[in-house]
């Protein structure tokens, strides 16, 4: 996808909240200009501050867990246990050991009830200890990151902090409402570092992101390493906007950002974008254009100028190499093919283009996913549209949804982490409107687009395009608080879906932030604690 000066892109019924839960989260928020005064690091953090907000909980009055200096994890997924204990340590400064015996804390793949299914768990603070227990590695994932948050704040902290370290006694029962909930990096426009999208993984991670869909390839930059097409990184990766440095990841850097993810439970999704926004690629083989001329590199920001030659076998044979090795290289099952603002390429091209690309993706093993633009092709019964467009119908789309076509939710108006909070933000754009925390927050993914079933709705997906994006920070900025929010309607049941609510539990993450020395935008529309 691109995005520059004019418009573009951007299940099972669930159990009810508890009584006391829904008393709590429906507890009426502070107004943005009331001063709330800030948690202390030691505070106890309340099951009201969880974020995504939970299908059950149900405190234990007068019950709290404080972890002792000898606190040790046992966990029945080695893994989990040693990520859990790793972040312990940096804060509280105790050993945190992980053991076979049964520790303080206990990570088990049984006794979780059948309803937390593969992703969910059931959280338990006792007098004794906590336990977290679910039917998956993915579910233990999940249940730590709740235990995490209803720890002090300081938790977040790389550097020890003061404690003590006591949780709230209770219950947590909890799954999502939907099975694919994304994060999106463009890495084309501007390119990021293997350690800076580790770190972006360990961010997205916390809110229970299980996709991080990155954008390889666009006008501006070609991201990663294809063998026998060297020019593809060594002069297609050599720019980016504005015509810095650029970068691109060789094959063992990619496997690594792999390998990170799905450590923590994140399947890496990646994206060619084509026909169009192909400029890098055709720069760099000239083979690549009809008229067999590669035009110079670009900087810019504009879009739909450029476009495979689709009527060449050759590019075929390129697309071939790319996506077979590209999907030798990833673990996850799809692989995202772009498909958007192909403004260069005729209607006719463009169907007869995505229906082979479709199908070479198929012939690698994968399942494709495409900007919704690919619903005016011929769609696999397998292949996925993501919608990123800012009006609520499409009637491609509703067609291709009543053939069968699952959707992952990205309006851009709602979902695209590179929109301008206000009008004085300093990076970003504004094409598809200002989107604050409560424009990101107040849609439903499974009743936005009129004509499409609920049913069609796989999951929601928060993409950030990287124009103006230069730096982490520049990313923290842009994805929180809004990151969060997107988290919450992928994870949570829709019965909790209430702005007011959402507020005062987004409030309660900005010490955590603070704590975790993360750049966020303090929106006055959230009444953020004192020295937060």
């Amino acid at each position: 996808m691109a995005h520059a000066s004019r418009p573009r892109r951007l299940t099972a019924a669930l159990a009810a909240v508890t009584a006391t839960v829904l008393l709590t989260l429906g507890a009426t928020a502070p107004t943005a200009t009331t001063s709330t005064a800030a948690k202390p690091a030691t505070a106890v953090a309340g099951f009201a501050d969880i974020v995504p907000a939970p299908v059950s909980a149900v405190p234990a009055a007068g019950v709290s867990y404080a972890l002792p200096s000898s606190a040790s994890v046992s966990s029945d997924v080695a893994g989990v246990g040693g990520y859990l204990a790793a972040i312990l340590r940096k804060s509280t400064g105790f050993a945190v050991p992980v053991t076979t015996a049964p520790g303080t804390i206990q990570l088990l793949l049984s006794g979780a009830p059948a309803s937390v299914g593969a992703q969910g768990y059931q959280l338990d603070v006792t007098a004794g200890g906590v336990t977290v227990r679910a039917q998956a590695a993915a579910g233990l994932f999940a249940g730590v990151q709740t235990l995490l948050e209803i720890l002090p704040p300081g938790v977040e902290s790389s550097t020890v902090q003061p404690g003590p370290w006591t949780l709230p006694g209770g219950r947590v029962v909890d799954y999502p409402r939907y099975a694919y909930r994304g994060a999106m990096l463009d890495v084309a426009r501007h390119f990021f570092t293997v350690a800076q999208v580790e770190r972006y993984i360990d961010q997205i991670a916390r809110y229970k992101i299980d996709y991080l869909h990155l954008h390889l390839s666009d006008d501006q930059g070609w991201r990663i390493a294809i063998n026998g097409w060297p020019q593809l990184t060594a002069h297609g990766g050599s720019t980016e906007v504005g015509g810095g440095p650029g970068g691109y990841y060789t094959q063992a850097d990619y496997a690594a950002i792999t390998a990170y993810a799905q450590q923590r439970y994140i399947t890496v999704v990646p994206e060619i974008d084509m026909p169009g926004h192909t400029n890098a690629a055709q720069s760099s083989y000239a083979q690549l254009n009809c008229d067999g001329v590669a035009p110079p590199l670009y900087t810019g920001t504009d879009v739909g100028f450029s476009s495979f030659c689709v009527g060449s076998p050759t590019t075929y044979t390129f697309l071939d190499d790319v996506i077979g090795q590209l999907a030798a290289l990833t673990p996850g099952p799809y692989l995202h093919i772009g498909g958007d603002e192909a403004q260069s390429t005729s209607a006719a091209d463009y169907a007869t283009f995505v229906n082979k690309v479709q199908a070479i993706t198929a012939a690698h093993g994968k399942t494709a996913i495409g900007w919704h633009d690919v619903a005016n092709a011929t769609l696999l019964p397998s292949t996925i549209a993501q919608f990123w467009d800012t009006s609520t119908s499409n009637k491609a789309l509703t067609a291709a949804a009543k053939k069968g076509t699952k959707i992952i939710m990205s309006p851009a108006n709602h979902a695209y982490l590179d929109m301008k909070y206000t009008s004085s933000t300093p990076l970003g754009q504004d094409w598809a409107g200002l989107t604050d925390v409560k424009k990101a927050y107040d849609w439903d993914p499974g009743a936005y687009l009129s004509g499409v079933p609920a049913s069609a709705v796989v999951g929601v997906e928060a993409p950030l395009w990287t124009e103006t994006i230069v730096t982490s920070a520049d990313i923290e900025y842009m994805a929180f608080p809004r990151l969060p929010a997107l988290a919450e309607l992928g994870w949570s049941p829709e019965s909790t879906h209430t702005w007011t609510a959402f507020r005062t539990r987004l409030a309660a993450q900005g010490p955590r932030w603070k704590a975790a020395g993360i750049t966020y935008y303090h929106s006055t529309q959230i009444a953020w604690p004192a020295g937060s």
